[in-house]
């Protein structure tokens, strides 16, 4: 017996097997996650090393020296945003620069936290003003910053990838320390279910993955500081990465590779 389908049927399934083809990951960061790291020679981000473990093309357009901040000022979520198509996918990691000050200078990247009034979680909608490089700026809550750069993608159709912030190097002591969550984490936690939208802890992944690594292999991971790491780091941070999105089970693990499959871990 032979089958045969319909015109418009074949039609249906080669439109929705090029709309298959068609996804794109991109990535907004910082240089923890951008390509030549911190630009020292040395380091590199983990999402130069993504795209080996999955199946889609990754667009790689972390920056750094970046926060939330910075990114939306510089107008780089708007322009990640022009470029999305429905289905897409877009991973958003910051905070190592989102920290800091923003007197006795503002350096453009600080968000807006608590410790300028002393009473008022920097988690919402609150607000201050400043001058950045002579001219006037309302200063947002890093998850302001946050669920607004979300919501470009979402409306284009783009399905959201929150991540939190990579751990400083935890072996720096010499002995493995895991630290309090960070602030950054429970941010793009909760941001990312009031958005429904996934959330990955690539801070406690990366933990895992550079405790069971060991303290020699972990500092020479570190070739400079405690926060850029080498190509070889940067690809351990990549397959936690990784870890991370197969044990959520999301949609873009679906296009996790062989590669990515093997990567081993607990599931957190």
């Amino acid at each position: 017996m032979h089958f045969f389908l319909a015109p418009a049927t074949a039609l249906s399934l080669l439109g929705a097997s090029l709309v298959k083809a068609s996804v794109t990951v991109y990535l907004c960061g910082d240089s923890t996650m951008a390509l030549g790291g911190a630009g020292d020679g040395d380091t590199d981000g983990w999402g130069q090393y993504l795209a080996q473990y999955i199946t889609r093309p990754v667009v790689n357009d972390a920056i750094g020296g970046r926060s939330y901040r910075s990114y939306t000022r510089e107008g780089r979520f708007a322009a990640v945003a022009a470029a999305v198509a429905p289905g897409d996918f877009v991973i958003i990691e910051f905070g190592h620069n989102d920290g800091g000050s923003l007197t006795p200078t503002d350096n453009g990247r600080t968000d807006w936290h608590v410790s300028f009034t002393h009473h008022l979680p920097g988690a919402g909608s609150q607000t201050c003003s400043t001058v950045y490089d002579g001219v006037a700026e309302t200063v947002l809550t890093y998850p302001a910053y946050q669920i607004n750069a979300a919501n470009l993608m979402i409306a284009k159709g783009a399905h959201v990838i929150l991540s939190s912030p990579t751990p400083d190097n935890p072996w720096e002591t010499g002995v493995f320390v895991e630290g309090a969550e960070s602030r950054f984490t429970t941010y793009s936690r909760t941001s990312a279910a009031s958005l429904g939208q996934l959330f990955i802890n690539h801070e406690l992944y990366t933990y895992q993955f550079f405790q069971t690594a060991g303290l020699a292999t972990v500092t020479s991971y570190y070739p400079n500081d405690h926060t850029h790491t080498s190509p070889a780091g940067a690809n351990v941070v990549a397959q936690a990465f990784v870890r991370g999105l197969v044990c959520t089970g999301s949609t873009l693990a679906g296009y996790v590779n062989h590669l990515g499959l093997a990567i081993t871990g607990t599931c957190n």
